[in-house]
């Protein structure tokens, strides 16, 4: 709206321009031209009072005081030349007729002879302004020549130039009062335009598959914000029932999943129980002076089958249970130390710089996840001459980090992507979940798990918790 009020404003002042400047030429010339004939009709008069013989040789007396009476009534000045080009009479006072060329341009001239409405204009400069002077034929009562008749007319257009000054300025008054008006328009009717559309920008950027999204309900929209909404609803709708059958799918695909990691699980204790039952069962003779003996082995076989189903219940069960926020204030040093000292193997070493390190955690899942990564760097040096595992805490910035390095056969390139995912597992035993439970436990708490690991040098889990404020 505002560009095409300008646009107009711009194009109206031109046409206005152009047809002022239009109408002031045509207004001179044809002024020009009146002038022109009056001076004629004079000058005929004049030659028909005169008691000289009209010819050219006499037009200087026959114009001797006429000439300065007919510039007074006609109020312009003129100049009479003989038909060769030569200045005759001048109506101007003797100082300018001195200025005056005393000789007509050939060219103009020759023009004039040519012409067929015998009268020619010419546009002129002189002292830097600019006239037109217009040339005709004087003739005598038998329409003869006998001189020519020199109008110079110099354009008084101070009135056009004032008025079209007033003008402009009235139209731009009166455009700058409409372009103010456009602008408090637009600026409304933008308002009006782009509110529902920024409802909808805010809905579309809250929209969310994991959670229910509302719908959007307008008052009296526009026809086309009113489809928009009913798109935007009905989308919405299919988006319920997407989300539905996709958590529904996801589940049952967990689910399923789960079920064969547990059955595969399961079978590989299984087994050798059979086995051994069946080879004891075949095997067994009461008689057998040694039979106590086989019976106790026997039993430890099975202990140790059944310890393995507990452990993998136990893993199965503190993976599947998330950690819950106790928000306790802690003392991570103490807290991590504890955990180290768990363990039996001499090659452990723990170091801090920092007495107390304090942030907010469970007590119970950060000794979990300290003594899981401690269990991994363990089984990674267990085929190493010298062994060594070292942990550390200290204190970055706003973090608590705490660092597990080792020198063991560490972690190969191609399997580094995956070292988080559930039931992933480099080791011939174990079922791949102690680290997916670590990371679950450590973002939790607002806190990041990385490692850094090249092969047979060794690996460096860092785990970063945020230090409590105070």
């Amino acid at each position: 709206m505002i560009f095409l009020v300008v646009i107009a404003f711009i194009l109206i002042a031109a046409v206005t321009i152009y047809q002022y400047s239009e109408q002031n030429r045509d207004y001179h010339a044809e002024r020009m031209e009146r002038k022109e004939d009056q001076i004629k009709q004079s000058i005929d008069l004049t030659l028909q009072k005169t008691t000289y013989p009209v010819t050219t040789e006499n037009l200087p007396n026959i114009f001797k005081d006429d000439i300065y009476e007919i510039a007074l009534v006609q109020n312009i000045n003129f100049n009479i030349y003989d038909l060769k080009g030569q200045l005759l009479k001048s109506s101007r006072p003797r100082f300018e007729v001195d200025s005056i060329s005393k000789f007509m341009d050939p060219d103009i001239l020759n023009r004039l002879e040519t012409s067929t409405t015998k009268r020619i204009v010419e546009l002129k400069t002189v002292a830097g302004f600019k006239y037109q002077a217009s040339y005709t034929f004087i003739t005598d009562n038998k329409f003869k020549p006998i001189g020519i008749l020199n109008l110079p007319y110099f354009e008084d257009s101070s009135f056009n130039d004032k008025e079209l000054r007033e003008i402009l300025i009235r139209l731009t008054g009166a455009y700058l009062l409409v372009l103010l008006l456009a602008i408090v328009l637009a600026y409304f009717i933008s308002i009006y335009i782009t509110r529902p559309l920024q409802t909808i920008s805010d809905r579309l950027n809250q929209t969310n598959i994991a959670k229910r999204n509302e719908k959007i309900i307008l008052k009296n929209p526009s026809e086309e914000m009113g489809k928009l909404i009913a798109s935007y609803n009905a989308m919405i709708d299919e988006l319920e029932i997407s989300a539905a059958k996709l958590a529904k799918g996801e589940r049952e695909q967990a689910w399923r999943e789960m079920a064969k990691q547990v059955a595969h699980e399961i079978k590989n204790p299984l087994t050798p129980m059979r086995l051994g039952v069946q080879s004891f069962e075949r095997k067994f003779d009461p008689t057998d002076p040694d039979i106590a003996n086989k019976v106790a082995e026997y039993s430890k076989t099975l202990i140790q089958q059944i310890d393995t189903l507990s452990n993998i219940a136990s893993a199965f069960s503190s993976f599947a249970q998330m950690p819950a926020q106790q928000n306790e204030t802690l003392n991570v040093v103490n807290i991590v130390k504890l955990a180290v000292d768990i363990f039996n193997e001499n090659y452990i070493e723990f170091s801090s710089e920092e007495k107390e390190i304090v942030s907010v955690l469970d007590r119970t899942q950060l000794i979990r996840v300290v003594t899981n990564l401690v269990k991994n760097a363990i089984q990674a040096v267990s085929g190493q001459e010298i062994p060594r595992v070292l942990v550390t805490v200290s204190k970055e910035k706003d973090w608590v980090c705490i660092r597990i390095c080792d020198n063991g056969v560490g972690i190969r390139e191609e399997v580094k992507d995956r070292i988080f995912e559930p039931k992933f597992t480099t080791k011939n035993s174990g079922m791949g979940l102690g680290l997916g439970m670590v990371k679950n436990i450590v973002e939790t708490y607002r806190g990041s798990i990385e490692f850094e690991s090249h092969p047979d040098t060794g690996t460096i889990f860092t785990v970063k918790f945020p230090i409590a404020s105070n």
